[in-house]
């Protein structure tokens, strides 16, 4: 084991090996309380509510007070989002199933951000770094790890099937809250001017649009969910290469190989024909899963577990600095008794 490594701020502190204030003040404030606190408020009202003021204010604390846990509000939002991606992933299928394991992936990934509706509000500004963050990509991995995929195709399928959940939640809360901002009147969707747009979308300036106006597709409540019937879209795409490189077609990936992990299971092959995205895993399913109390209590163990093994690594690295530092002044120590023995 070697020292911490250096990180930024933000990382060190997403990752638990930053310095933490070693006089605290009076009452007890931690890193975790203003995370939650912060979290609590951005639930309620929204991103733009969140201050390093405001939660102090929440906390009984000074804004002052705050900065001596966390260093600026850009390592207060990151250390949200790490907070919010704390979940357990849905276990794996047995036997493999890539298909069946990257669709739920990407349903839990949706829902996990519904259920914060503000976390696709903070920018991306880079890859992502945080424990919680590279958890989510690590479950993503274990699904393809069935398919003959090499590890650069593997990680573009994730990126891939990542930005479709991503857009399709993005899509799904300004909607909502286009919903919400007009008190609910879901007419802001567009169903309620079906009639006007049959009287304004013409066959001249929209031919191709003017059929599906004319009929109530274009503003109306169609059969298809939009959501699930573009996944399956996706994973069709996806299922169509991976035939492919079982058959023996070269990968678009130069780097890994052919994947470090034995193809196994029936999804192998990619055979399985495309199921009816009706049949997929329900959405309330996953957020049941979300919210179950066992896997809450599970997760509460595992964060405590982590705790004390970045306890323990931390307790380490400095028992190891004070191992090196006790032989260096050994070897001085003998070195100047040899100098003074010669003289």
């Amino acid at each position: 084991m070697t020292d911490a490594p250096d990180l930024p701020p933000r990382l060190a502190l997403a990752w638990g090996v930053a310095e933490r204030p070693e006089r605290a003040p009076k009452r007890e404030l931690s890193i975790e309380r203003i995370v939650e606190t912060a979290i609590e408020i951005a639930d309620a009202d929204g991103l733009g509510a969140v201050s390093m003021a405001k939660v102090a204010q929440r906390l009984g604390f000074t804004t002052m007070s705050l900065y001596r846990y966390v260093t600026s509000k850009d390592d207060l939002l990151l250390l949200m989002q790490e907070a919010a991606l704390d979940v357990e992933y849905p276990p794996p299928h047995d036997p493999a199933d890539w298909r069946a394991e990257l669709r739920e992936w990407a349903q839990f990934t949706m829902a996990t951000f519904a259920s914060h509706p503000w976390f696709l509000d903070i920018p991306v500004t880079g890859a992502p770094l945080t424990p919680n963050n590279l958890r989510g990509a690590d479950s993503g991995l274990r699904a393809l790890r069935s398919t003959p995929l090499d590890d650069e195709e593997k990680m573009s399928v994730i990126l891939l099937v990542s930005g479709y959940a991503r857009n399709a939640a993005r899509l799904q809360t300004d909607l909502a809250r286009a919903v919400a901002a007009a008190d609910g009147d879901a007419t802001v969707q567009g169903g309620a001017w079906a009639d006007a747009l049959r009287e304004l979308v013409d066959e001249v300036r929209f031919p191709y649009l003017r059929p599906l106006v004319e009929a109530g597709t274009y503003a109306g409540e169609g059969d298809i969910d939009d959501t699930a019937w573009g996944l399956e879209r996706v994973l069709d795409g996806i299922a169509v290469y991976v035939d492919a490189r079982a058959a023996g077609a070269p990968g678009a990936g130069n780097r890994g190989g052919s994947g470090s992990t034995p193809v196994d299971g029936p999804g192998a092959d990619g055979a399985a024909s495309a199921p009816d995205p009706r049949d997929a895993v329900a959405p309330v399913e996953v957020a049941v899963h979300l919210k179950d109390p066992k896997v809450k209590k599970a997760t509460l163990r595992r964060r405590d577990a982590e705790r004390r093994v970045r306890e323990a690594q931390k307790k380490v690295r400095e028992l190891e600095k004070a191992l090196r530092e006790a032989q260096k002044a050994e070897r001085e120590a003998a070195r100047a008794a040899v100098e003074k023995a010669r003289a």
